[in-house]
């Protein structure tokens, strides 16, 4: 028996359409999450397919996969349909290291337009400047008391990474923040 996926954010998707062009708005939900912790990740990148992050607090794509560098020894693998725990744990091989799936703890919500930067602001403490968090630049920090894991992409895009049970209070928040700009 096959269960009906309703997305976390479904409810929303009108809002959410309604804060364009200031700001669009797009839930990406059922996407592969993988926690990995691991001091060596260099065996993963050939099976996935992209190399891990080289510096803290960025990401790297390919494939159709992300990587995301959240800790010292800590990534999360945003992956493409046919990646799952198994693959992953099967290219740590030796190394030690662990792999959780980590799928349904969190959905992604992008976010483009010429005010994103701007609306995040308003709860957000990182500095969101060009210059401060250039595209690659990924996060985790609390955006209007949320926590969420912050992509940084080129122009005038970001993905937020954000706790499922967090969702529709983040975009009720949106679609405040964003209620100037409109």
């Amino acid at each position: 028996m096959t269960a009906d996926l309703t997305s976390l954010l479904a409810a929303w998707t009108d809002r959410l359409a309604a804060l364009a062009p200031a700001l669009t708005a797009a839930e990406r939900p059922f996407r592969t999450q993988l926690t990995v912790r691991t001091a060596d990740p260099s065996a993963l990148g050939e099976t996935l397919g992209v190399g891990f992050p080289a510096v803290p607090c960025t990401f790297t794509s390919g494939a159709g996969a992300e990587v995301l560098w959240l800790g010292p020894d800590e990534f999360l693998v945003v992956a493409p349909e046919g990646v799952n725990e198994e693959v992953v744990r099967g290219a740590l091989g030796s190394s030690r290291g662990s792999v959780v799936d980590t799928s349904a703890q969190r959905t992604a919500v992008d976010l483009e337009g010429p005010h994103v930067r701007d609306v995040l602001a308003h709860g957000c403490a990182v500095d969101l400047h060009p210059a401060a968090a250039p595209a690659g630049t990924c996060v985790q920090t609390l955006l209007a008391r949320t926590g969420v894991i912050l992509q940084v992409r080129d122009g005038d895009r970001v993905t937020l990474l954000v706790r499922s049970s967090f969702a529709g209070y983040l975009a009720a928040w949106l679609c405040d923040a964003a209620t100037e700009y409109l």
